[in-house]
């Protein structure tokens, strides 16, 4: 099996060292892992998707990989002219990869790369999608902003009013998603809401999400991109959207006359 792995970076250049002592020996071990349904990886394809960086991250990243010879392990690159956003990045490297199983993931490790198999071990059988959750029993934070905490578990927590409470975590980047859910289900977004659109239009579409729960950490190197206000814009916008899709989906229900007098309702 073919095990795609999509980093998106933008001004990562700092982190590229990073990656090469942290996120390459992860990859390297993940050749020979057994998924949950019997599959094993016998190939991975990592592809990085430089976004319109201004500080080299896409020579930084080409000097290290372009010329790795590391067996089982393949490295492609993607590269935006101009900064378009996470969710367009997310696009062009998911558009490239070529695994029946793609793994996303922070280029900066604040879910640590060690973990993919981890990660891989939840996607059993009849589960489409694995999500990396500090916010289910058992995961953590460690050293994370306050304003981060805030924004990411207060969404998450509409989203499980909204979508489904067995869910904690719905902004997590490091995810592994069967090839069929990113072959048929669409997102919009170029910003922050993209791993959480196409999470939300794949539940609502039926497919199964599965959590890990796990660390999350804080950078070791550079600034979070994230835009605040436009990021709580965004989620604000399509819950108000997942909202008015859900109430077009509940039954019209009409009441009923019971034996005892009382009435009841169901759906017609």
């Amino acid at each position: 099996m073919l095990l795609s792995i999509v980093i998106p970076c933008y001004n990562e250049a700092d982190n590229v060292g990073k990656l090469s002592t942290e996120f390459v020996p992860s990859a390297q071990r993940l050749i020979g892992f057994a998924l949950p349904g019997g599959e094993t990886v016998t190939q991975v394809e990592v592809v990085f998707v430089d976004d319109g960086s201004k500080d080299g991250t896409y020579a930084a990243l080409t000097a290290a990989f372009a010329d790795a010879a590391i067996p089982g392990v393949a490295f492609r690159f993607e590269k935006h002219v101009v900064n378009r956003g996470l969710g367009a990045a997310l696009r062009t490297g998911l558009g490239a990869a070529g695994g029946e199983v793609i793994v996303t993931t922070d280029s900066d490790g604040t879910y640590r790369f060690e973990t993919i198999p981890h990660l891989l071990a939840c996607l059993k059988p009849g589960v489409s999608i694995v999500t990396a959750s500090p916010y289910a029993p058992g995961g953590a934070i460690e050293n994370v902003s306050g304003y981060r905490i805030f924004l990411s578990k207060g969404s998450s927590l509409l989203y499980r009013v909204l979508v489904d409470r067995h869910v904690h975590t719905y902004t997590a980047l490091f995810r592994a998603y069967r090839r069929e859910v990113i072959d048929r289900i669409p997102f919009e977004s170029d910003g922050f809401l993209a791993g959480t659109e196409l999470m939300v239009n794949a539940m609502l579409a039926g497919y199964k999400v599965a959590e890990y729960p796990t660390t999350l950490y804080s950078r070791a190197f550079g600034a979070s991109k994230a835009k605040i206000m436009r990021t709580i814009r965004a989620h604000l916008g399509f819950q108000g959207n997942v909202l008015l899709r859900r109430l077009r989906l509940a039954p019209e229900v009409e009441p009923i006359q019971r034996v005892d007098g009382r009435q009841t309702f169901a759906a017609r």
